[in-house]
This record gives structure tokens, sequence and C-alpha cells, in this order.
């Protein structure tokens, strides 16, 4: 069985560029799939936030607490999204370390 190593460095890049990249460069397939949906709703999060601000900014009032909603939702997308960047980066290097 050909044991192949990866690059650290390069793993720990791709997941810096969108996270669970450097997962699957790594070969864990699974995981980097599951890091790139939950980056994808963090994002959804944070754009729907934008959205609903922008609205109240406008004057287009569609319900009370429009402002807390969307406020709430862009900041918690924004702080999920780099708290999974910030997992997705070490996990991508360290996993890359690990002898198959």
């Amino acid at each position: 069985m050909n044991q192949e190593t990866k690059n650290p460095g390069v793993a720990a890049v791709l997941s810096f560029l969108f996270n669970g990249l450097g997962q699957l460069y790594n070969g864990q397939i699974f995981k980097g799939l599951v890091l790139i949906f939950l980056s994808f709703l963090n994002i959804l999060f944070s754009v729907l936030g934008a959205i609903l601000i922008g609205f109240w900014l406008l004057g287009k009032r569609i319900f009370p607490f429009q402002l807390l909603l969307g406020l709430w939702l862009f900041f918690l997308g924004l702080f999920f999204i780099a708290l999974l960047g910030i997992y997705s980066i070490f996990d991508a290097y360290r996993g890359s370390l690990k002898k198959f």
C-alpha cells in the first residue's frame, strides 16, 4: 500500500481560501463536504441578515424586530464562519501530518 504524504502548508492555504478545501486535499472527503456545507449555511445567514438590514435601512419594514433579527443573523453568521475557518485551517494542517 502506497502511503502518500500531503504538504501541510498547501492543506492550510486551501482551507484558508475556503473552508473544507484542505480536508478534500487530504482525502477527508466527508469532513471536507460537511465543512463546505456549514460554510455555505453561515454565508447564507449573513446574507439574509444583510438583506433584512438593507430593507430596514430603505424603510421597507416587513415585520417588527426586523433590524434586530437582521443584525443577529449577520453577526452570528460572520462569527461562525470565522470560527469554522480557524478550525478548518488547523484541522487541515494536522490532517496532512497523519500517515494513512
